[in-house]
């Protein structure tokens, strides 16, 4: 009989994904909610984060439907929309982020809301994936 072990660095870095997005963010949130009531009041807390949703999901559809403009004014010129699909990822996984009931949750949302902040990680995606991928099918530019 076979023992099972890890299976390479790609499982352990999956587990510890895994780890982080289920014990270690809600712990986190949690806590912060924990002191924010505690400083501001129960009420006031859950005000605060309906508040942020309302102007997050604000944000979300102002940016999508630029992006929307900007991928049509892209494929309208001939050109594949790679740092707009890059950008519309990112704008539904904050979309996600601001479902998720919390202010750590929420402020990553909103930062990736913003395009300089948004442009940022678009970078560093490209440069990560670009690893992995021939020379002559992503460019990094």
């Amino acid at each position: 009989m076979a023992t099972r072990g890890s299976t390479g660095p790609a499982y352990d870095r999956a587990v510890g994904l895994l780890v982080l997005v289920f014990v270690v963010v809600p712990i986190a949130e949690l806590f912060v909610l924990v002191r924010v009531g505690g400083e501001i009041g129960v009420l006031n807390t859950i005000g605060l984060l309906i508040l942020i949703s309302v102007v997050g999901a604000w944000l979300v559809k102002r940016e999508g439907m630029g992006l929307l403009a900007r991928m049509q004014a892209q494929l309208g010129a001939g050109r594949m929309p790679t740092n707009e699909l890059i950008d519309g990822f990112l704008i539904m996984f904050a979309g996600a982020l601001l479902l998720t009931p919390g202010f750590l949750t929420d402020l990553t949302a909103i930062l990736l809301l913003l395009p300089p902040v948004r442009a940022g990680v678009r970078t560093a995606l490209k440069r990560r994936f670009s690893r992995r991928l021939p020379p002559d099918v992503i460019d990094v530019g």
